[in-house]
């Protein structure tokens, strides 16, 4: 995606693409006026969707990009995304290798939703296969649910032809988890109370050390893309938050928080504290601003403020008085306008983006000045 010859053979395909909707104009007759616009396909994702490439030659943006403009099926093209993350054991956030939770156990949740047929799917509690976005786009497919989990999901799964493995874990992953139980429970036991608290500042003392990435203590990735013929689509996936309680389920295989897509308005999708998220539905609150009239940023900054609003647990509180977790949105509009926002950010925080330009990272504009912990 980088080099000349291929800028120059994506913008081939924009071209060709862009007169494929002309010719099917027919077939998109009824399509509402916010779709017809001159919009070139763009492709957003978290920041590690423009990093990891499982030995690949392409990110999660450029593959995407590369199936959107030749022609694939908009919601086909960033799950083929993700899934490069999804199998790739670098990224501990995510499918293979992701973080386990508290019995060492990775469990995936993954969602993903179709614009132009407005429908959806998701997973939560996955055990055992690589890619949750698939198992969730299955359930789009194949039944009339949003939503399986747990053993249930993964007996879908099995019926529906997905390998199931009975670890996940890489030995990465599993010697995280080790460290992490060393460092929480030395003695076996500990008061409730006291042991969520110790729970907590393991991991954060571990993404002090350097041993666990920031991103990934929560993990997530997200991708939403815009075709040539303004069909829009979007996918969220994850590990999970790390050494979570076995059972739980974010924010991130739930329509409206970790993911929510209009075909008409726009498509927005997230990763941090699930649970801030969930509280707000902030997803679906991001596409009704931009469906008023909001650009992308604001209407994210819009949710930001909801969350911090939301936040008055004292445990949940920095020394400032601010929320001491963090929450990040990437957000796209029917029209090709993008843009990634979070309650905090920094030098290294970005979201990736792919157009006809080849694929780079872009920056991502904090509410909030500081770090959360700070």
């Amino acid at each position: 995606m980088s080099g000349i010859t291929r800028r120059d053979f994506v913008r081939a395909g924009v071209l060709v693409g862009a007169a494929s909707g002309l010719a099917d104009g027919h077939a998109h007759a009824q399509a509402p006026a916010i779709r017809k616009s001159s919009a070139r396909p763009v492709v957003i994702a978290s920041g590690n969707g423009n990093r990891f490439k499982n030995g690949g030659d392409r990110t999660c943006v450029e593959e995407a990009f590369r199936l959107l403009v030749g022609g694939a099926d908009p919601l086909d093209a960033v799950v083929a995304g993700v899934n490069i993350v999804e199998r790739d054991p670098e990224d501990t956030s995510v499918g293979y290798g992701g973080l386990p939770n508290a019995d060492g156990i990775v469990q995936l949740d993954s969602c993903c939703m179709h614009g132009p047929k407005k429908r959806a799917g998701g997973v939560a509690a996955l055990e055992g296969v690589r890619t949750p976005s698939l198992v969730a786009k299955a359930v789009m497919d194949e039944t009339d649910h949003h939503l399986l989990v747990g053993a249930g999901a993964q007996t879908f799964a099995r019926q529906m032809g997905f390998e199931i493995e009975a670890d996940l874990n890489t030995p990465r992953s599993r010697q995280l988890w080790l460290e992490w139980k060393r460092r929480i429970d030395p003695l076996h036991y500990l008061d409730p109370q006291k042991r969520a608290r110790a729970s907590f500042e393991a991991g954060l003392q571990m993404v002090a050390e350097g041993l666990v990435e920031p991103d990934h203590f929560y993990g997530t990735i997200n991708c939403n893309g815009l075709s040539p013929r303004g069909e829009l689509a979007g996918v969220t996936t994850t590990s999970g938050l790390a050494w979570k309680i076995p059972g739980r389920v974010g924010d991130s295989p739930i329509l409206g928080a970790g993911l929510y897509v209009d075909g008409d308005v726009g498509a927005a999708g997230s990763t941090g504290r699930g649970e801030a998220n969930l509280y707000n539905l902030c997803s679906f609150l991001i596409v009704e601003h931009m469906r008023r009239g909001m650009s992308p940023k604001d209407a994210g900054m819009e949710a930001l403020k909801r969350i911090k609003a939301a936040t008055i647990e004292q445990r949940l509180l920095n020394s400032r008085g601010e929320p001491n977790f963090n929450v990040n949105f990437y957000i796209l509009n029917a029209r090709g306008e993008h843009a990634g926002v979070a309650l905090y950010s920094g030098p290294t925080a970005v979201y990736g983006v792919c157009t006809e330009n080849g694929a780079e990272n872009r920056p991502i504009d904090p509410l909030l000045s500081g770090a959360p912990n700070a």
